[in-house]
């Protein structure tokens, strides 16, 4: 299924202006949680903390960390990444094979397919699925071996 998740002390220090977090407000605190907690557990993110109306998941390999929060703090209960900010979250997902597993997957966890990029969709070679939580935050899984990609495949 997946190689072994690195232990966490053998992860290489993050570089200056390499990614440290992500921190998502939610409207549905347990419906959100539900969605990316399985896709986060495929794609080698293990949960790390919990609060009240929160909760995070690191990736061993980098540290890297994303946090799932139903803020009292919110003015609005609707994301839309066609409005200013964020418009989806892009994770490598492996080779093509294992980004069609995780995208057939995903639409029994709360995600839906919006697109699929292929090869003359994009830069040459390039393939990745585009998947939709209910909350309407988009995820981008990229397929990271290129090799097949664009021929007889």
């Amino acid at each position: 299924m997946h190689d072994p998740i690195p232990d966490p002390s053998e992860a290489l220090a993050p570089a200056p202006g390499a990614l440290h977090h992500i921190e998502l407000w939610v409207p549905d605190f347990g419906r959100a949680t539900a969605a990316w907690e399985w896709l986060l557990a495929e794609l080698g993110y293990t949960r790390f903390q919990a609060f009240a109306n929160g909760v995070g998941w690191r990736h061993a390999a980098t540290g890297t960390y994303l946090v799932l929060e139903q803020s009292p703090d919110m003015l609005a209960v609707a994301h839309d990444r066609l409005r200013p900010g964020l418009n989806h979250l892009a994770f490598s997902g492996g080779s093509r094979d294992q980004v069609e597993r995780l995208t057939a997957a995903a639409q029994e966890h709360g995600w839906t397919l919006r697109e699929r990029i292929a090869p003359g969709g994009g830069e040459e070679g390039y393939y990745a699925t585009y998947l939709t939580d209910t909350d309407g935050f988009e995820v981008e899984l990229v397929a990271e071996d290129r090799e097949g990609v664009g021929g007889d495949s």
